[in-house]
């Protein structure tokens, strides 16, 4: 029931600043990075995926390139504490969003949202919409300006 409410915020977000034609929904799930490349017909690495954090019990977004993995020691370095991810349960409570739809747009206010550098390898990126059947189309750097994102961090690990 609160994807729906999630999708609807982000569909009347993108609606509200003359960008609804972003929004792409699909029949078929969205809620993997695998789901939603094959949904999208993208590698993995182009699927924006939206990680949730506590940091000092305060939730925190990161949206990193899909094939990227985070690295406890970077992440540690950046936030000078470290994260642990949100338990699936807790999700939507914390962030506004439930799993396989958690994304960057609409978020719960006081959670800021961070993009890992990973990001910027791709033209086009795609995070999801608020629901696992969908994605939203932009570059790195307009991810950055539609998500108000407090800026760019580096906590991937180097394959």
């Amino acid at each position: 029931m609160g994807s729906v409410k999630s999708i609807e915020k982000v569909k009347a977000y993108f609606e509200s600043i003359g960008e609804a034609e972003r929004i792409l929904t699909f029949d078929e799930s969205t809620a993997t990075v695998q789901l939603a490349a094959e949904a999208l017909g993208v590698t993995p690495g182009h699927i924006a995926k939206t990680l949730s954090f506590l940091v000092d019990g305060k939730p925190l977004l990161i949206v990193l390139a899909g094939d990227a993995r985070m690295d406890n020691h970077k992440f540690k370095e950046a936030f000078q504490k470290k994260g642990r991810m949100i338990p699936a349960s807790d999700v939507e409570a914390l962030v506004g969003h439930a799993p396989g739809g958690v994304c960057p747009f609409c978020v719960k206010e006081d959670v800021p949202v961070y993009l890992d550098i990973s990001l910027q390898e791709y033209e086009t990126v795609y995070p999801a919409a608020g629901d696992d059947h969908s994605a939203v189309r932009m570059t790195p750097k307009e991810l950055c300006v539609f998500a108000h994102a407090v800026g760019w961090v580096d906590i991937h690990k180097e394959v």
